[in-house]
């Protein structure tokens, strides 16, 4: 096995939504700021590949803009699509078997970026390193929660935090494995 980690990094609601019931991501404007990347991009630069569930990949493709991750190696995890498109590679197996799959490539570290079945199910295989979230300061009542009941007890470091001026914290914690 390599070195890589994989590396949560997602947008969260203070009540702990990644989207509303309807998927939307309204929320979010809320902390949009042209002149803030929220260290995305440098974070993109610690990557070379992604693995999203297929609503997130629905979503992004719904923006209507250029697919964000046209130099990183793709995959979406599914069960409704097989093969591949322009952007992307469909994962129809166990994502636990990816990830360990792609932990046995040499390259740069794996983005998990949602949704929340995706996360839930490497939560339960043990499988992310990192959990950079981005809590935004608002409560939207009812949505899509980022973790589900019944994952297993974790033990986190806090790495790292930051809070920008629109009211976002961002926090970085590390897997401490037992």
């Amino acid at each position: 096995m390599t070195d890589r980690k994989i590396i949560l990094y997602i947008a969260v609601s203070l009540d702990g939504y990644i989207a509303g019931n309807d998927g939307s991501l309204d929320f979010l404007s809320l902390v949009e700021n042209p002149s803030e990347d929220y260290g995305y991009l440098e974070f993109t630069k610690s990557i070379d590949t992604v693995v999203m569930g297929r609503k997130t990949y629905d979503k992004v493709l719904s923006f209507g803009i250029d697919f964000p991750h046209k130099n990183k190696k793709c995959f979406v995890v599914t069960k409704t699509k097989q093969g591949k498109d322009e952007n992307v590679e469909f994962w129809n197996k166990d994502p636990g078997e990816l990830i360990r799959n792609l932990l046995d490539q040499e390259g740069k570290n794996i983005f998990i970026d949602g949704g929340a079945a995706l996360v839930d199910a490497l939560m339960k295989l043990d499988l992310i390193d990192r959990y950079i979230l981005s809590t935004v300061p608002v409560f939207i009542g009812d949505g899509i929660p980022l973790f589900k009941p019944g994952r297993p007890n974790m033990k986190l470091q806090l790495l790292h935090s930051v809070s920008y001026s629109s009211g976002l914290v961002q926090n970085w914690y590390e897997r401490i494995k037992q």
